[in-house]
């Protein structure tokens, strides 16, 4: 499990959070052989800040950690503004061999959330 910023050796943990950030950033229908890989959150981004909006950036994320990344189970997760402009996914989970908790705060960048 390495690093894709520069090739260090990760944890478990920093590569399952890694690997959460890269469905997150990836738009669905961009991976050329994984057309469905990725979430809905690039297509979300001129929309206003809204209940509708949050609902829609929830479900394309749960719905794409809970196939793409096995080695979670999701028990909540929500947004959250943590600095003027800069809005955080903020993911409770549990990992799925160990039963270990797990608290991740995962930057987003959604230009009508933020």
């Amino acid at each position: 499990m390495m690093s894709r910023q520069n090739g260090t050796e990760l944890s478990e943990i920093d590569h399952i959070r890694q690997s959460i950030e890269d469905i997150i950033s990836t738009p669905i229908g961009s991976r050329l052989m994984r057309r469905d890989y990725g979430t809905q959150v690039a297509n979300l981004l001129d929309q206003p800040t809204s209940e509708a909006l949050y609902l829609k950036c929830y479900s394309t994320i749960y719905s794409a950690i809970l196939r793409w990344e096995p080695r979670v189970q999701i028990n909540q997760l929500y947004i959250s503004e943590v600095n003027e402009g800069q809005t955080v996914l903020n993911l409770e989970c549990t990992l799925a061999q160990s039963g270990q908790s797990l608290n991740m705060n995962i930057p987003l960048l959604v230009g009508g959330l933020t």
